[in-house]
């Protein structure tokens, strides 16, 4: 038999597997209310955005239901067994993002001509109306950071802009998005896009870096707000007590890799 090619499994999927398996064991049952984000992170020890991103993944499998508010349960497995794609999670094509296009912003901008400031300030004027989260604020939140790239002259790295945006078009992103982008996230990344543009405008490659930087980093934090913390207490005020499941859990988690894992 020839050896396959063994490849790292990410953090996050390792976490949706354990859950989904306490779940097809019965530890978890249909209607049974999981531990919170926050005490499922302190009792595997990693971060709460793995975390998240795990949860997001179980959803769109339709394993459990997040409840803002109210918690997070599990539900009657579909009729058709999902594939659990292994993708980049969400935080991770963030990080990449605030390195690679804060690093090209400082050549755009100390490249920029009066006609780049121009075709970004059209771009801006469509993004000012825009009612997100939807396809078309999307799009032109693309066009934008596609544009900046464009600034530089290459052909491979406007392309590369592009697809690296376009990996947010996944399930994954897309739930995520439903839960923590609204109209008022969406006005705050269009002024965090007007401080680029003005830099870009200023011909100033440190400004324009440290506003890209500050942009990509805050659409992170953006995603790292709780579903709820209330959605651990029980009926009596204290917290769900924990299981002999979620000390499996634990127990198993016992050896990642620490907290800045996302």
């Amino acid at each position: 038999m020839p050896l396959e090619t063994i490849e790292p499994r990410r953090l996050y999927r390792q976490v949706a597997d354990q859950l989904r398996n306490l779940i097809e064991s019965g530890e978890y049952r249909v209607g049974d209310r999981l531990p919170t984000e926050r005490e499922l992170a302190e009792r595997l020890g990693i971060s709460r955005p793995t975390v998240r991103e795990a949860l997001i993944a179980l959803e769109v499998e339709g394993r459990i239901r997040i409840r803002v508010g109210s918690g997070i349960y599990v539900t009657a497995p579909p009729v058709t067994e999902p594939v659990a794609a292994e993708i980049e999670g969400p935080f991770e094509l963030l990080r990449a993002r605030e390195l690679i296009e804060s690093a090209l912003i400082r050549e755009a901008a100390a490249k920029a001509t009066a006609a780049d400031v121009d075709a970004l300030d059209a771009i801006l004027g469509r993004m000012e109306n825009g009612n997100h989260p939807s396809p078309e604020t999307i799009a032109v939140d693309r066009e934008f950071h596609v544009a900046v790239a464009g600034i530089l002259g290459n052909a491979v790295i406007t392309r590369f802009i592009g697809e690296l945006f376009d990996q947010r078009m996944t399930p994954y992103f897309a739930r995520l998005s439903e839960y923590f982008e609204t109209g008022q996230t969406w006005r705050v990344a269009y002024a965090e896009h007007r401080t680029v543009r003005d830099a870009i405008a200023g011909g100033d490659p440190a400004a324009a870096e440290a506003a890209m930087r500050q942009h990509l980093r805050q659409s992170q934090i953006r995603f790292q707000h709780s579903f709820g913390e209330d959605a651990g207490i029980g009926k009596a005020g204290g917290r769900t007590p924990a299981t002999p499941a979620t000390r499996r859990a634990t127990k198993a988690g016992a050896g990642s890799n620490g907290r800045n894992d996302a």
